[in-house]
Order: C-alpha cells, then structure tokens, then sequence
C-alpha cells in the first residue's frame, strides 16, 4: 500500500526521504495525505489517489510514522464501513494495508485536489457543528472536474469515480 504525504505531514510524522512512486495497479492501495488546520485543530485527509476519495481525521497526538499508519488504516477502515464500502475495503484494501511504503505526492493535478477538498473539509470543521468522521461524506460529494470521464467531459464526485474504480470505468486525470 502506497501512502502519499505531503511536505507538511511529511515534516510532522518524521517518516524521512520520499521517493517519486508510480500510482499501484491495486487503485484502492494508493492514498495521499495532507496536514491542514481548521479552527485552530490540526486535522489530516486522506485520499484515495485516482478517485480522490476521501476521509479526515484528527491530526493531534499524530506524532510519528507507525501513530499515523495505525490511526490512519484504522480511519480509512471505519469510514469506508459507515459508507457501505466495507467490502471493497476487505477485498482491496485490507489485503495490502500490512505493507505501508511512503511516497512524494504523485502529481501537482492531485496535490490541487486535495488542496480543493482540504478548503472545503475546512468549511465544514470550522463551524463546530461537524466531526471529522462527517466531513468525509460532505467533501466525497464534491463536483470535481479532475474527474471528468473521457467520454462524458463531465464533472464527477469523488464517490462515484471511487464506486467506479473497481469497475475500470474511471478515466479520471488524476495519474
């Protein structure tokens, strides 16, 4: 499983030099994380990094690389299971999740992204009124045009180009 930090998580976790690495055959065992602040808490995204998918956690006591691997699996496990995806999960995710290698972000088109959903997880954390568990659903519902399809030119939501992934229907520009 590939887990993709940014400079900023990079830096917090202290997990080292990170390699450029291709995105994995296995779609569901490719996620990019990211360090952001709202309302004055630290918080982490991870994202499925084709599908852009996405889940937050809490970023407070995240204070080195094997804490984050734990809270992180553990988060993409729970919201993946609250989303009914659990079955993608155990067949796609589970299976690899005992071989975490870090890596430098794959591309500026998905480190922008990212930076999209952060905005808006931001918005959602800021008013107190929405826990981290939460926010994955609200940012998954996103209009993204990184996730166009070849043929529709549309705009997607990260959940369906997700729901997408297995059926090797997602043309998504994120690689």
């Amino acid at each position: 499983m590939i887990i993709r930090l940014s400079q900023k998580l990079n830096k917090k976790i202290k997990a080292g030099k990170l390699d450029e690495v291709p995105l994995d055959e296995n779609e569901y065992a490719d996620w990019s994380a990211h360090l952001f602040t709202a309302d004055r808490s630290q918080y982490i995204i991870l994202s499925n990094t084709k599908s852009l998918y996405s889940c937050v956690m809490f970023g407070k006591g995240i204070t080195n690389d094997s804490n984050f691997i734990l809270n992180a699996l553990s988060t993409i496990r729970e919201f993946m299971g609250a989303d009914g995806q659990q079955f993608v999960h155990e067949k796609f995710v589970a299976p690899v999740s005992g071989t975490i290698q870090f890596a430098k972000a794959l591309n500026r088109t998905v480190t922008g992204s990212v930076n999209e959903l952060v905005m808006a997880a931001q918005l959602c954390l800021e008013d107190g009124e929405m826990a981290p568990h939460e926010v994955g659903f609200q940012i998954n519902e996103i209009w993204l045009s990184v996730l166009a399809s070849e043929k529709s030119k549309d705009y997607s939501k990260p959940n369906d180009a997700f729901k997408m992934l297995n059926e090797g229907s997602s043309d998504g520009k994120s690689e």
